[in-house]
């Protein structure tokens, strides 16, 4: 296992790489906001993903452990008759935010990893298809404020789309196409989401 120090630093530049295809405005403030270049978020990525092929490198929450170190704050989460583990980091970049990792049992198998609002922290404010700008909200913010919401088959590592119902006034049907959970069909409002933050918005009328 690779043993040059890795911190909560190098892993926002983790995040920050998988978002620069999208945002990368957005990036570069955020690099400047950290005092890193783009080298250093590459090389950060890079990094990273020798520590994830690396012989011995731990696997489930610990992995996280070795770049964030122990979680601000442990959650359970009861799914049927399974008790999932819940653990939360802050994430200097996005303060109302935390870094959250769902395991299973056991702590080994990690069922999900991404950006989620920071336990009492209020949702923003949306309202209309214009507030959904990047990395406005996560996908709960999203999923609430325009329900019913539909999951969609991701795209990409580390991404997520989710159907939207349109808000009454918005030039589209007011529930989602039947085939959402194709991917296809008219009237579709897709929110993409990298690491669980709003990237970009398509199926959004061109109004006026």
């Amino acid at each position: 296992m690779p043993t040059e120090p890795f911190g909560p630093a190098h892993f926002q530049l983790v995040l920050l790489r998988r978002m620069a295809d999208h945002n990368p405005g957005l990036v570069e403030d955020a690099l400047r906001a950290l005092g890193a270049t783009r080298t250093e978020l590459r090389e950060a990525h890079r990094r990273w993903q020798a520590r994830l092929h690396a012989r011995g490198f731990p696997r489930g929450e610990a992995r996280y452990r070795t770049a964030l170190g122990p979680p601000e704050q442990v959650r359970r989460r009861r799914v049927g008759d399974v008790e999932l583990r819940s653990a939360l980091w802050p994430v200097p970049l996005w303060p109302d935010l935390r870094f959250e990792v769902v395991t299973a049992p056991g702590g080994a198998a990690v069922l999900n990893e991404s950006l989620v609002r920071a336990p009492g922290e209020p949702p923003p404010p949306l309202r209309s298809l214009d507030d959904l700008t990047p990395w406005s909200c996560v996908i709960d913010d999203a999923a609430r404020a325009f329900a019913p919401a539909v999951p969609l088959p991701p795209d990409a590592p580390t991404r997520a789309r989710l159907a939207l119902t349109p808000p009454p006034g918005s030039g589209l049907p007011p529930e989602p196409a039947p085939n959402a959970g194709s991917g296809g069909g008219p009237g579709r409002v897709v929110a993409h989401f990298t690491w669980g933050l709003l990237q970009f918005v398509e199926g959004v009328p061109h109004l006026g």
